[in-house]
């Protein structure tokens, strides 16, 4: 994600001038052809100790005025409540926060890490629903919004974000004798490959994507590779090299 990539001393300064002016900083990620546009504060729990706010899918200019608003309430003494309705954000609609498992936080809040120095600092998701006021995790909502709006209070065993039953490619290496997952593909067309590399056309097999990430939780490290993104490793828990597949 672009957000966790190392900043420079003028973009520290200026993150620090904005929180101390301010109260806090909104840092916005647009979307890409794969993950969903993002946004979260740094400096409410610093001045005002209150969890960091982050929201997911939608246009910059909205998640920027939102947060926005989210800070003014806290400003004036308000603290946002778990699974409480909130109608102070959205016309026609409300909102509800969840709380952030600490296993999301380094996924996302790579600048507030930098910042505080550390991934140990409490945080909320603001949520919305779809039109008809269901939210993602209610059978009866829209589909597009499980995308749109990752939730960050779950799924940090699996933190894929696709359905767990998704027939995945990996290798007979892997499947009868457990051979490491050493290269990590997600091609154009949104297909995951698990591969050994020792592998070759014939070896190819499928199997469900729970079934790989509950047997090597640390491939969890490359749920938002893009689309034609590529990692490769040495062993398992091994870091991750990410990198474009050739055209």
């Amino acid at each position: 994600m672009e957000e966790t990539q190392a900043h420079s001393c003028r973009d520290d300064h200026q993150l620090a001038s904005n929180i101390a002016q301010y109260g806090l900083s909104v840092i916005l990620i647009e979307a890409s052809d794969y993950l969903p546009s993002f946004a979260y504060s740094i400096g409410l729990w610093q001045n005002y100790t209150h969890p960091e706010v982050i929201c997911f899918g939608l246009s910059l200019e909205t998640l920027h005025a939102t947060l926005n608003a989210v800070a003014g309430l806290v400003k004036s003494g308000g603290a946002m409540e778990v699974n409480q309705r909130y109608s102070d954000f959205f016309e026609q609609a409300d909102a509800l926060f969840l709380t952030v498992d600490e296993r999301n936080i380094r996924d996302y809040f790579g600048t507030a890490m930098d910042y505080y120095r550390a991934k140990d600092f409490p945080a909320l998701q603001l949520v919305w629903p779809d039109q008809n006021g269901k939210f993602p995790w209610e059978a009866e909502c829209d589909q597009r919004l499980t995308h749109l709006q990752p939730l960050l209070d779950r799924n940090a065993e699996f933190k894929f974000r696709e359905e767990k039953n998704l027939a995945t490619f990996t290798t007979r290496q892997w499947l009868e004798h457990k051979k490491p997952i050493t290269h990590v593909i997600h091609d154009a067309d949104g297909n995951w490959l698990f591969l050994t590399g020792d592998q070759i056309a014939s070896d190819m097999r499928m199997v469900t994507l729970e079934q790989l990430v509950v047997s090597d939780k640390t491939l969890n490290d490359v749920f938002d590779l893009e689309y034609g993104e590529e990692a490769t490793r040495l062993r398992t828990g091994g870091e991750w090299t990410r990198y474009k597949a050739a055209e």
